[in-house]
This record gives C-alpha cells, sequence and structure tokens, in this order.
C-alpha cells in the first residue's frame, strides 16, 4: 500500500520522528510528535491517518501512534542516509560536528539509494555516525549497545565516551569546547547534590559540566545492561 502513498519530505520526518520517539515510549502521543516536529496537534492526527491508510502506523485515539514493520523499514532507511551523510560531512568535507545535523536533514531527502550506497563503501561501512549514533545497515539492522548517561556514571569507574546525544550544535559544542569527544576516557571525581554541576576527569584532566550536559553524553562501561532510559 506504501506505493499509494508519496514519501515527502513530511512523511519521512513523521516516520523518523516515531521511530525515535519509539525508543522511549510504546506508543507516541500526539503530542510528543508536535512538539518533536513543530506542528499543530490536528496537522500530526491528519498524518496519522493518512499513513494507517497506508499501512505505516497503527494509530489509536488517545493511545498514539507505533510504526508497522513497512513503516519502520521506511524511518531506517532515513535514519541510515541522514547518519552517512553525517560521517561523510565529518569525515570527507571537513564538516564540525555542531554543523552537521542540520545540512543532513535537508540532503536526507534529496539523495539516492545509489547514492547514500556509493557513500558506505567510501567511508567502509561504518556502524556509528559521527556522534555516535548506529548506522542502520542496508537490510535494516541497528546495532545494539549498552550505554550510560554520564550523570548516572557511578564514582571511581572509568567510562569511554561513545554517543553525544543532543542535535542542538549549541549542546555540541558546548560539550566538545568541555573536553567529551568520542572516544574520550572519562571518570566522575565530583558531583554536587541536587543535580549541580559534575566534575569528570576526562583524558587525565578534571572537567566541570552542569548535570544536564552530563545527560547527553553517553558512556560505554562493562557495568551496565540497557539502553539507557528517561524514566
Amino acid at each position: 500500500m506504501t506505493d499509494q502513498l508519496n514519501l515527502t519530505q513530511s512523511v519521512e520526518n513523521f516516520l523518523k520522528a516515531v521511530y525515535s520517539l519509539q525508543q522511549e515510549v510504546k506508543r507516541v502521543s500526539t503530542t510528543m510528535l508536535s512538539e518533536r516536529l513543530g506542528i499543530s496537534a490536528p496537522s500530526v492526527t491528519d498524518m496519522a491517518q493518512r499513513l494507517v491508510a497506508a499501512g505505516l502506523v497503527d494509530y489509536q485515539r488517545y493511545r498514539g501512534v507505533v510504526l508497522t514493520p513497512a513503516g519502520e523499514a521506511i524511518a531506517l532507511k532515513v535514519l541510515r542516509r541522514h547518519r552517512l551523510i553525517e560521517m561523510y560531512l565529518v569525515t570527507e568535507l571537513g564538516y564540525a560536528l555542531h554543523e552537521v545535523h542540520k545540512e543532513a536533514e535537508e540532503l536526507e531527502h534529496a539523495v539516492s539509494e545509489r547514492f547514500i550506497e556509493a557513500i558506505a563503501h567510501k567511508l567502509g561501512d561504518p556502524a556509528f555516525d559521527p556522534h555516535g549514533d548506529p548506522i542502520p545497515s542496508a537490510e535494516g539492522i541497528v546495532e545494539q549497545r549498552h550505554l550510560l548517561r554520564l550523570s548516572d556514571l557511578p564514582d571511581g569507574i572509568t567510562a569511554q565516551v561513545s554517543r553525544l546525544e543532543s542535535s542542538s550544535p549549541e549542546m555540541l559544542q558546548h560539550i566538545l569546547d568541555r573536553g567529551f569527544k568520542l572516544d574520550s576516557r572519562v571518570e566522575i571525581v565530583k558531583r554536587d547534590p541536587f543535580e549541580g554541576p559534575i566534575t569528570a576527569r576526562v583524558d587525565g584532566e578534571n572537567r566541570v559540566v552542569g548535570h544536564q550536559v552530563a545527560e547527553n553524553i553517553l558512556v560505554s562501561t562493562d557495568l551496565t545492561s540497557s539502553e539507557p532510559s528517561d524514566e
């Protein structure tokens, strides 16, 4: 049924947003989608109903939206395009990390699958983008990792920065300015109470970040057993 629906930029963005939010909740509310996409709740409902007819989502009033297998397959293709483009911009064109998200948001809808696979081949089929986000394979497989937010890292445990979660250019630049880069070795030295600033040793140097900033820095350590949760 998907051939009955033109996969416009708005459709692809909607499916990608549902996929992203489904990593946090089982069913995505229209309110969450309205906030993520910057459109009105009635517009979200209208799009959801169109995508139900196309077999891409399951939408139930008051219960929200969830992707069907067909919808998830499309969302993963869009994510693959986005994250490979980000990687290409950083590694081949010299873009700074905080510059690539907006650029990739535009390009992901304009390039062909052949172009994307050529990029993947050129880059050696990377598993992660420059933020540390997993790049879905051409078959739609997403590598799972066990990560922990820096704000939740136990004191005295050494970990490795594995993902910078924020897409905000300002937040990303702030994180990088504090010395937190992918693969950096980190250890909590001190934390102020009541979600105050956190002092961490980053590659041998003490750095101070706010609690909210630390929530956007994900680290890997063999102490973790599950993906981080906002709950």
